[in-house]
């Protein structure tokens, strides 16, 4: 059956549209006087967002055709494509998508298959997809949407947007049978309630069972459950009214929603509500980062732990981040395909989270580098480690470190966020820091002094917001207004960077020293939803190194950068040389936003013995150790020059720094600092023979802002005998099992050139 366009020519057709043009609405479709060519491109195809949970401006995109209702693959599907299906369903534009059914499998037909739309369509009609009905999909493979939540003028939504009447269960809580209000947080035992329509309600426990337990701590960010004591509540409920508005829930235990399990809702006439029941109650144990009492965390410092086999990298929050896992020795990444919520819930129970909130594709939590571990990986949402999952050992050729998969999970609620917040600034994600300090009834709001405050407590300071990443640290806030909070209540505040809460960071506590004093000096914060994250590549420096006995009269431009080692001031210049280890070096930006010097163009350097400006007066440690860590030879480099030497297929360039250019580099881009260079040198003039360590760290005082610093350090083994240098084993600091690195550390060396 074809379906009949309401634009098609009849009389009744052309009553139906003058009356639409008088009420701005015909059969629901958007007016026509707002986007007329719109409606006739989706050939009388109607759009809906279905699936649970979800938001209004989400869910699982479905389509009819020919009276039939049916789903996309998510197979090429891009962010290009959410943006028309968005704007087909009355949003301006779209905010990101999901695959692998997020919202759930939907039923019947799969309507377009490795769509393919460049944005800027008026329908999907006019995206490239395999054809309508044509796909080799399952509904495990449906994509969604999620759009701005921002309606495009004169849209009209009935008939368009599928509106989901029946009742669905859209938030979960415990709550303390006693002292509500009083327990510290976060809660782990309680009675279970949801959030319907009207309000908070609780959960019947006739057929409760331990899988619903399970599904319920993991929505709340706990790892696993623990049996209650039945008869306490037993007792309790007796002498306490209750409102339930839910019954009959029959979890697998896999879900990572409650909505995904079999439930009933209670209607408004059921006057009999849980006969012979009580509310359902549930007790969860929290993971280490969490372990609510001192008790917990014993009990869990007691039971012996190995080292973790799987880990996250590279995320703004705890629980979200690039999965990695470890194997031979050696961390490497996931590949996304049929990734999906049983998977990334694995991870994240794994790792002491709750179950997932979210399986990412595509890299969006930036790229890895080395070896891509595990494709296919398909869990049943009960195993205790991804590597129980049955999975697929790839080579490089089938997968690229593009797809490398993520996971965001569910967190406890601690209300840390409650205890800190910006202020002066010209947007929400930055200004002046306040801390909340003092207990009940003393609470009040303080600034933080500036000293010392840099990128590694901001990045504490923007987590613990919740804001993303730091962009900026900043010691001096005077530019912004500091309303009427003046008192300065922290001090010397010092963080490693990983903290979750400021409190978390040494600090001065009551003693407030405070070198330069006034609001003015009062520490501040640019956060952003995105980062940088600069790798070197240690295979291109274990490649190209080498020996050169450079004469010192061509080394005068290097002794003004100070790149020699100190014996060389007292030198006979311009006679002699300074034997120098040269190696290049290729700095890859694999993060979400591009590297930026942290200072602007108007105080960069000139220097004119090299002709160029220096944007950072240090963008790498270069260090020759001994195997017991003392340092015997030292260089460093100023950024001569940051600008996108080559970029991966389908990035474009940037930076540049041929005419006082832009400085910088691009996502996906590197910057080649090649061996001939001046500068790319460590001076070994004065080291010994013998064996050592080569170590080279980027951006060491973490000026400029990235989402993983763990990754900025690269070390080798090296021999070096009088004559000759020989370099292996190079790898980033990070890369290698916490075992593996030990045996690094305590590599005898070689006793000859033959490296095994």
């Amino acid at each position: 059956m074809r379906p009949v366009s309401v634009w098609q020519w009849s009389p009744w057709g052309l009553l139906l549209c003058l009356l639409c043009l008088l009420c701005s609405s015909c059969l629901g479709s958007p007016s026509p006087s707002t986007d007329p060519e719109k409606r006739v491109g989706s050939q009388g195809l109607r759009f809906r967002l279905a699936g649970f949970p979800r938001k209004p401006y989400e869910g699982r995109v479905e389509i009819q055709r020919a009276g039939e209702w049916g789903t996309i693959c998510d197979d090429d599907f891009t962010l290009q494509a959410a943006h028309v299906l968005c704007r087909e369903l009355g949003f301006t534009e779209a905010t990101g998508w999901t695959h692998s059914a997020k919202y759930g499998p939907g039923t019947g037909r799969i309507w377009l298959d490795n769509l393919s739309c460049s944005g800027t369509e008026q329908s999907v009609t006019e995206c490239a997809s395999r054809g309508w009905g044509n796909s080799d999909c399952t509904h495990d493979e449906d994509a969604g949407v999620i759009c701005k939540d921002q309606r495009l003028p004169g849209f009209s939504d009935s008939n368009v947007i599928e509106v989901e009447h029946h009742l669905q269960v859209e938030e979960v809580r415990i709550r303390p049978a006693v002292g509500w209000g009083r327990r510290p947080l976060p809660v782990t035992e309680g009675l279970v309630e949801v959030r319907l329509p009207d309000g908070w309600s609780q959960v019947c426990d006739k057929g409760w069972s331990a899988h619903n337990s399970h599904v319920v701590c993991g929505m709340l960010g706990f790892p696993s459950e623990k049996r209650v004591n039945a008869a306490f509540y037993r007792l309790l409920a007796q002498r306490q009214q209750h409102s339930f508005g839910l019954h009959g829930v029959a979890c697998m235990g896999t879900e990572a929603h409650l909505s995904l399990c079999s439930l009933e809702f209670y209607r408004a006439n059921d006057t009999a509500r849980c006969p012979g029941g009580g509310p359902a109650v549930v007790s969860c144990v929290p993971g280490p980062l969490y372990a609510a009492s001192s008790g917990q965390k014993k009990q869990q410092q007691s039971k012996p732990q190995g080292e973790a086999r799987v880990r996250l990298k590279g995320g703004a929050h705890p629980g979200e981040g690039r999965v990695e896992v470890l194997k031979a020795s050696t961390w490497g990444t996931v590949c996304d395909r049929k990734w999906d919520l049983h998977a990334a819930s694995v991870v994240c129970r794994e790792l002491g989270f709750g179950s997932a909130r979210e399986a990412l594709s595509g890299a969006r939590m930036g790229q890895g580098m080395g070896a891509i571990h595990l494709s296919e990986v398909r869990c049943s949402g009960q195993e205790l480690s991804l590597w129980k999952c049955p999975h697929k050992n790839i080579t490089a050729e089938d997968c690229s470190h593009s797809q490398d998969a993520g996971v965001r999970c569910n967190l406890p609620y601690t209300g840390a966020e409650t205890r800190i917040r910006l202020s002066g600034g010209r947007s929400q994600h930055e200004g002046r820091v306040e801390v909340q300090i003092g207990g009940p009834g003393t609470l009040r709001w303080g600034l933080i002094c500036g000293d010392d405050w840099g990128t590694l407590e901001a990045m504490v300071a923007c987590r613990q917001l919740g804001l993303g990443y730091a962009n900026h640290g900043l010691q001096e806030t005077w530019y912004w207004d500091s309303g009427n909070i003046t008192e300065v209540v922290m001090s010397g505040v010092r963080c490693t960077g990983t903290e979750l809460t400021l409190d978390q960071c040494a600090h001065h506590g009551t003693h407030i020293t405070c070198k330069r004093t006034g609001t003015r000096f009062t520490a501040g914060v640019i956060c952003s939803e995105t980062a940088s994250d600069l790798l070197l590549h240690s295979a291109l420096v274990q490649e190209t190194a080498y020996i050169e006995d450079r004469p010192l009269h061509m080394l005068y431009c290097a002794a003004e950068e100070n790149c020699l080692a100190s014996s060389a001031r007292s030198a006979n210049w311009p006679y002699g040389h300074r034997r120098l280890l040269r190696f290049s070096s290729q700095i890859h930006n694999l993060g979400r936003a591009d590297f930026r010097p942290k200072a602007g163009r108007h105080s960069w350097v000139w220097h004119e013995c090299h002709g160029h400006y220096h944007s950072m007066d240090i963008f790498t440690h270069y260090d020759i150790l001994t195997p017991n860590g003392t340092k015997v030879a030292e260089g460093h480099k100023a950024s001569f020059c940051l600008e996108d030497t080559e970029c991966q297929e389908d990035v474009s360039k940037r930076y540049e720094c041929a005419n006082f250019g832009e400085q910088g580099i691009t996502v996906g881009c590197w910057d080649l600092y090649r061996h001939d260079i001046d500068c790319q040198w460590i001076d070994i003039t004065d080291v010994k023979p013998g064996n050592y360590i080569l170590q080279v760290v980027i951006n060491p005082n973490f000026e400029v802002a990235e989402s993983d610093f763990t990754n900025n350090a690269m070390k080798c083994n090296c021999k070096y005998d009088g004559h000759r240098i020989w370099v292996h084993n190079c790898h980033i600091g990070d890369a290698f099992s916490e075992e593996a690195n030990r045996r690094f550390e305590r590599y005898p060396g070689q006793t000859s050139n033959q490296i095994i």
